[in-house]
């Protein structure tokens, strides 16, 4: 149960954003994707989700990507700074997540409401329900749209930047949640640009500069000090903390 990329390249305009990537995801594990701005993160895991055209071959469980209608029941998908165009309810935008599972017109069953229900509650949005999504901070509206991925019960959660905007509380119970889900045997593919963060979520690291894999697997073999360094242009180190390794800069 894989989601799987060989030599994968993105081209934005005249510009090679992406080039010959190979890599692969497990399903119950949490990847985290790292690296500077502009490193290509968001182009790789647009295709990766089929939202945008590039060149190689992208296999969902060793079968080429499936339609819209079946990749969207499959691949939940929480883009950066994604918001609805027009106002709407926090309960009306999360229950969007459960269309890909009926008609557009079907009316919700118990089913999609429990699951409405479950995402409100998972990302302490529940108390947000009846308000609309103008009035709510950055930070909030991040929760619900996490609410709105969850709510579809996808094999595969992929989340850009999904922490920008939280507050270390929420930061740190979007982080459980992401473990959670793979526990539950979901696959979990989340950019971020908290080195600490992936050290402590993440089971898997992919570093990327220049839209080429600096390192890729287990985080204690990609999230060393030279790796870092040929990413990030600067020098770091790893210290203990708490039972485990964090990332520090060098002063």
């Amino acid at each position: 149960m894989t989601l799987s990329a060989h030599n994968l390249s993105v081209r934005l305009g005249t510009a090679n954003v992406v080039t010959g990537v190979t890599l692969s995801f497990g399903r119950g594990r949490v990847t985290a994707i790292l690296g500077p701005n502009g490193a290509g993160k968001t182009s790789l895991i647009r295709a990766l989700t089929g939202i945008i055209p590039c060149e190689g071959e992208i296999k969902l469980d060793n079968t080429p990507l499936p339609p819209p209608a079946e990749r969207a029941r499959r691949i939940g998908y929480l883009p950066q700074n994604g918001m609805p165009a027009w106002n709407v309810g926090v309960r009306e935008l999360v229950a969007l997540g459960r269309l890909p599972h009926r008609g557009r017109l079907s009316a919700a069953t118990s089913a999609d409401q429990a699951a409405i229900n479950s995402a409100l509650a998972a990302t302490d949005t529940s108390h947000l329900a009846t308000r609309t999504i103008d009035t709510l901070s950055g930070g909030e509206r991040g929760r619900v749209m996490m609410a709105r991925v969850l709510a579809g019960d996808p094999d595969w959660i992929i989340a850009d930047e999904p922490l920008a905007n939280l507050d270390p509380p929420h930061q740190r119970d979007l982080l459980a949640l992401f473990r959670a889900a793979a526990a539950n045997g979901k696959g979990v593919i989340v950019i971020l640009h908290q080195l600490n963060a992936a050290m402590r979520a993440a089971d898997d690291v992919v570093l990327m500069k220049d839209g080429l894999i600096i390192a890729q697997g287990p985080k204690a073999d990609a999230l060393t000090p030279a790796h870092l360094e040929q990413a990030f242009g600067m020098e770091f180190e790893l210290v203990p903390y708490d039972g485990q390794m964090m990332v520090a800069p060098k002063t």
